[in-house]
């Protein structure tokens, strides 16, 4: 047997389209969820400091972690939709293109993660001074949610392109 190829029967199979298939499917879900968490985490810091100050307001500032979650879910989309293409005659071509699906919704989502988590905490931060920088802060997260949103329909399409 040489690297990268699997003996089945009497005729040698090519295995690396699988494992850049599979490893597209992983940075979708790995990069995504990395996104959600560090989303989560910092944007629970300035919610943490906003309690300090106005406990009343913790409820509407938890938006930033709902937008951070959602990022986790668009790696799962895409984890689960690529992994669904995936078959025995897999070509080079269509590994290659899982992985570049994958790494378009996980790396979009982790872009997406980072810019919640500083804006989420700081905007959290501020509204809790000031209860009119609550729409700004809607709408920075909306445009950073939308960086994952970009990622996850790119991977779509190009998952299912032929």
């Amino acid at each position: 047997m040489v690297l990268g190829l699997l003996a089945v029967g009497d005729e040698p199979v090519d295995t690396s389209p699988f494992f850049f298939a599979y490893m597209g499917v992983a940075s979708a879900l790995v990069f995504a969820n990395l996104g959600a968490a560090y989303g989560t985490a910092k944007s629970g810091v300035g919610i943490s400091s906003l309690g300090v100050i106005d406990s009343s307001k913790i409820f509407k500032a938890l938006i930033p972690i709902i937008f951070s979650g959602i990022l986790g879910i668009y790696g799962i989309i895409v984890a689960v939709l690529l992994n669904g293409t995936i078959k025995p005659d897999t070509s080079a071509q269509t590994g290659y293109k899982l992985l570049a699906a994958g790494f378009c919704c996980g790396l979009s989502s982790l872009a997406a993660g980072l810019a919640i988590g500083v804006a989420g905490d700081a905007g959290v931060r501020a509204y809790a001074q000031q209860d009119g920088v609550f729409v700004g802060m809607i709408l920075i997260l909306i445009f950073a949610e939308a960086i994952g949103l970009f990622g996850l329909i790119v991977a779509i399409i190009m998952q299912s392109s032929g």
